[in-house]
């Protein structure tokens, strides 16, 4: 689904991927994991090309490009296309209700008539709890019903891939519970997802294979089950032993 070969990826002198390669297969959900600085934001902006790397390639897919080279527009649309991305800020417009914000993207990019783009909202915004709030404006919203919102606009574009960027970090932990059981119900019916996230139960739960990154590169990859149990590499032993605490 997605491979991800020798990436590189520089902010002025600050080298924050030094070489990446990673694999994601077809509904597979693979979590990313490190310290602040370590480039798992960075990563993932990179994979759909939010980023651009300098060097390296990016295959989603099979909508492959080779980074540090331009590409005609089309191409990167029909990479973006096959992705979407929940952001840790929620991004929603806030000028639009909840249901005019599932429907912004059938409607601009994927050209659904409105009265389709609308039916498509409502029947997502049910899936994710929120039946209720559909005439609602950002402002009304708990953060948890924000970020329910975000995930049923990445939805309506029918992505093969979601992109997560510490989906629950900007909430209060109460709200944490309904945007990750959204998120399993997800993994449950077979979404590729990578998310980047420090939910180690959710990871513990929900994860096929936890990724973690340390100064701009992965340094230890595995299934859950031996990852936070006999972590390989000292410096996964020593971030874990402090997460977990």
């Amino acid at each position: 689904m997605i491979r991800i070969r020798g990436l590189h990826k520089r902010f002025g002198d600050l080298e924050v991927l030094r070489g990446v390669d990673l694999d994601v297969e077809r509904g597979e959900v693979v979590v990313v994991m490190g310290p602040s600085g370590s480039g798992k934001t960075t990563l993932i902006r990179c994979m759909n090309l939010l980023e651009e790397p300098e060097q390296g390639t990016v295959n989603v897919c099979g909508a492959e490009l080779e980074c540090g080279r331009r590409h005609p527009a089309r191409r990167v649309r029909d990479l973006r296309r096959r992705t979407a991305m929940v952001f840790q800020q929620f991004n929603l417009f806030p000028h639009l209700t909840a249901l005019q914000n599932v429907m912004e993207g059938p409607v601009s990019v994927r050209r659904l008539p409105r009265a389709q783009a609308a039916e498509l909202g409502r029947r997502l915004l049910d899936r994710v709890g929120l039946t209720d709030k559909c005439d609602c404006y950002p402002a009304k919203l708990s953060g948890g019903q924000k970020q329910r919102v975000a995930i049923a606009r990445a939805l309506a574009m029918e992505p093969e891939v979601i992109f997560f960027d510490e989906p629950t970090s900007a909430l209060d932990p109460e709200l944490h519970a309904e945007v990750l059981q959204v998120m399993r119900e997800l993994a449950r019916e077979g979404m590729t997802m990578v998310v980047v996230t420090h939910e180690i139960a959710f990871a513990r739960d929900v994860a096929d294979r936890v990724v973690f990154m340390d100064g701009g590169r992965v340094i230890e990859q595995g299934p859950p089950s031996s990852f936070f149990t006999a972590p390989d590499h000292p410096r996964v032993r020593s971030f874990l032993s402090l997460v977990a605490s």
